[in-house]
């Protein structure tokens, strides 16, 4: 597998992204860009995050 270079990432951003992505709202792009960011495969089984 290549290697990946460090990426900087705001994290209110990400956080958004990530409820989206939960909630399946994420256009392609940006879904593609969170699986690619945390490595993940599709399907998911479960959150990403606990919710409090």
């Amino acid at each position: 597998m290549a290697r990946r270079s460090m990426q900087w990432v705001n994290t209110p951003v990400l956080m958004e992204a990530l409820d989206r992505y939960e909630q399946g709202r994420l256009p392609r792009s940006m879904r593609l860009w969170v699986e690619a960011v945390l490595d993940l495969e599709r399907p998911l089984t479960a959150p990403l995050r606990p919710h409090c």
